[in-house]
């Protein structure tokens, strides 16, 4: 049995257009949508920790994950509109490599999302808690900590990633309204930081700007590159897009300048407000407020922190149910999962799916753990995308893109160096976690995914398509 068998760009064309979901997200959706997943969690913990590792010089830390950030975009964009299906990164790699590859790049991909999406619940979790315990309530330890941080059950966690399921399951129009508002309040909040503590940097907190060296900078980064991801799931979007191959592509690039210009001011100004020894690692921003002595600003933040958070969790979420979606109509797991709700024009029974394991990872596994399995996930996803632009530029050279990523193959290649050297920065116990990963999903494909793989079937592809 050829376990590099491949996908067609003809596949693609049948199963999306069979696919049963709503077209209704615009270039401003998917540019929000990419802001919305993007800053979340990262920047209102990230920062923090990757100061204490890199110290002043986060900024730089900052300024190499979005250099990769910005260069792994530019694969993307070309990919997306190419093949515009919700699968992502695992679509491609389909055709590009074949479906071992494939499955692996998609088990990776769901470590990705579910670990992101438990995280940024983790992170909110751990906000919420800090505004409360602020104004002097406490909240049951047993009830706010996973059980290797000395609790039982991270049940703020289970709450807020129960009601965007619930979101996502009636629609997802309904859905990008309300990511689009949420947006809107984060970005403003986040603004309204920098106004405030621009004015209160002190010139000596930037001595020595690089404490730790250029190690202390690339560790920083490492764990600064979790700030950035989250623009892939826009590509996850194309299915649901009115005009995928302008609106993904515009999107992405509206949504990756936004996020560089902010996440470089916010380091910039929070370094310099604060002795970098002295940063707050879970609540940097609000409590270098509080420290200035600006308590409403603080509160402000704090607030806006967990108002973001939530379209974080949107976003990363809708892009775990998409790739879920994805695997299903290929048969690599149960097709039933793939059913379109005749309602709400989602796939019901994978949104119930993700959300019940987000909540379930997010509740009890502590948030630093879960930072760096995503990004390891996340980074590798990366390679593959990159190697598939190259690899496409000769094997189909022919296929419409309506974006081509420049400089190739020098650009896909800078950036496969970025990555790995950004993946050799994380600590050797999330490569042994990462591995002991990928053998299980490797596992699942031979006993599950291989024999039933709808490219087993003689029937045509759309047979399969047509009965969702």
């Amino acid at each position: 049995m050829n376990l590099f068998r491949k996908r067609s760009v003809e596949d693609f064309r049948e199963i999306t257009e069979g696919s049963g979901l709503k077209r209704k997200l615009t270039a401003f959706d998917i540019a929000a949508l990419g802001v919305g997943s993007v800053i979340g969690t990262g920047i209102f913990v990230a920062t923090g920790q990757g100061s204490k590792l890199a110290g002043p010089a986060v900024i730089m830390s900052y300024v190499i994950a979005a250099i990769t950030s910005a260069l792994c975009a530019l694969t993307y964009a070309e990919l997306a509109t190419m093949f515009p299906v919700s699968g992502s990164t695992y679509s491609y790699t389909y055709v590009a490599f074949g479906e071992i590859i494939a499955w692996i790049i998609g088990w990776n991909l769901i470590l990705e999302y579910l670990v992101v999406s438990a995280t940024i619940a983790s992170g909110w979790s751990s906000t919420l808690v800090g505004i409360f315990e602020a104004y002097n309530i406490h909240l049951p330890k047993m009830l706010i900590n996973s059980p290797l941080a000395g609790g039982i059950v991270d049940l703020p966690a289970i709450i807020i990633m129960a009601i965007v399921t619930w979101l996502l399951y009636i629609g997802v129009s309904e859905s990008a309204k309300v990511n689009n508002i949420i947006v809107v309040i984060k970005v403003s909040v986040i603004l309204i930081f920098i106004a405030l503590g621009i004015t209160h940097v002190n010139p000596a907190n930037y001595h020595p700007f690089a404490p730790y060296g250029f190690k202390g900078i690339m560790s920083g980064a490492a764990i600064i590159f979790f700030a950035y991801i989250g623009f892939d799931a826009v590509s996850t979007a194309a299915e649901e897009t009115i005009n995928p191959k302008r609106d993904i592509p515009l999107g992405l690039g509206i949504c990756m300048v936004v996020i560089i210009i902010l996440y470089i001011a916010v380091s910039f100004t929070l370094t310099g407000m604060v002795p970098y020894k002295e940063i707050d690692v879970n609540n940097a921003l609000p409590a270098a407020l509080r420290r200035i002595g600006i308590n409403w600003g603080s509160s402000l933040v704090a607030v806006g922190a967990i108002i973001g958070m939530i379209s974080a969790l949107i976003v990363t979420t809708y892009g775990q149910v998409r790739i879920f979606m994805a695997m299903s109509r290929d048969g690599l797991i149960p097709k039933s999962l793939a059913k379109i709700s005749g309602k709400h024009g989602t796939p019901g029974m994978c949104t119930i799916i993700t959300g019940t394991l987000t909540a379930i990872i997010g509740g009890l596994l502590p948030l630093t753990v879960l930072m760096d399995l995503c990004n390891i996930g996340t980074l590798s996803a990366f390679v593959i995308v990159s190697i598939g632009v190259i690899v496409l530029r000769k094997t189909m050279p022919d296929v419409e893109r309506k974006f081509k990523c420049p400089g190739v193959p020098f650009t896909p290649i800078v950036t496969i160096l970025f990555c790995f050297y950004l993946m050799a920065s994380l600590p050797v116990v999330t490569w042994i976690r990462f591995a002991v990963w990928t053998v299980i999903g490797i596992s699942i494909y031979f006993l599950y995914g291989r024999k039933h793989s709808t490219l087993n079937s003689d029937q045509d592809i759309s047979g399969h398509v047509g009965k969702y």
